[in-house]
């Protein structure tokens, strides 16, 4: 990541994320044959993953909750997957990184232009949201992989996959259930990630 995409990561854009020594985990919701092929392999094959897609990973449980509608929008997005990536390899997807709007990217537009579309990583921000996936102030990263990156992160990058689609439908059953300090309880701890 460039010196002025690290500026920006201020008070108003936090990198969260559930990490420890050994990876940091990102989150993907995927169809039931995706999921289980990715467990079944620990990390993602083709078929049935495509390798020639964009694919978003994202650091934030609930930004996930908020895009996958808790894992019920719809049959594509129907399992959530925690995905722990060492931490090299995830230092190596942001340093690659190039900005999803120009307005953010501290460059001419033409040049941003070239290099948007020469990376394999793009880098966007989005609201955070909270337990009832009501946007917060700060925004959350969220990010695009393709080509080579898809490659790295399936064949190098990925040390786990889990299955945390049952965790996702009890936190989502106790907040229907205006139980929030016990769906609060069960979300991951997510802590700023120093890049």
């Amino acid at each position: 990541m460039e010196k002025n995409q690290a500026d920006e990561l201020t008070a108003e854009k936090q990198l969260r994320a559930f990490y420890n020594n050994d990876f940091i985990r990102v989150y993907q919701a995927y169809s039931d044959i995706i999921a289980d092929s990715a467990l079944v392999h620990g990390t993602f094959v083709s078929p049935p993953f495509s390798m020639t897609r964009m694919t978003w990973i994202k650091p934030s449980f609930l930004w996930m909750m908020y895009r996958s509608g808790w894992g019920k929008k719809d049959p594509n997005q129907h399992r959530i997957l925690a995905i722990d990536l060492s931490h090299e390899g995830f230092k190596q997807i942001l340093n690659q990184g190039v900005l999803s709007h120009h307005r953010n990217s501290g460059t001419e537009e033409a040049e941003w232009q070239s290099q948007i579309k020469a990376s394999d990583v793009v880098i966007q921000w989005d609201p955070e949201r909270d337990i009832h996936l009501n946007k917060l102030d700060h925004r959350t990263i969220q990010i695009g992989l393709r080509n080579q990156a898809v490659a790295d992160y399936c064949q190098k990058w990925i040390v786990n996959i889990s299955d945390v689609t049952e965790l996702a439908a009890k936190i989502h059953e106790l907040v229907e259930n205006d139980r929030i300090s016990e769906a609060l309880e069960l979300l991951p701890e997510e802590r700023v990630y120093d890049i």
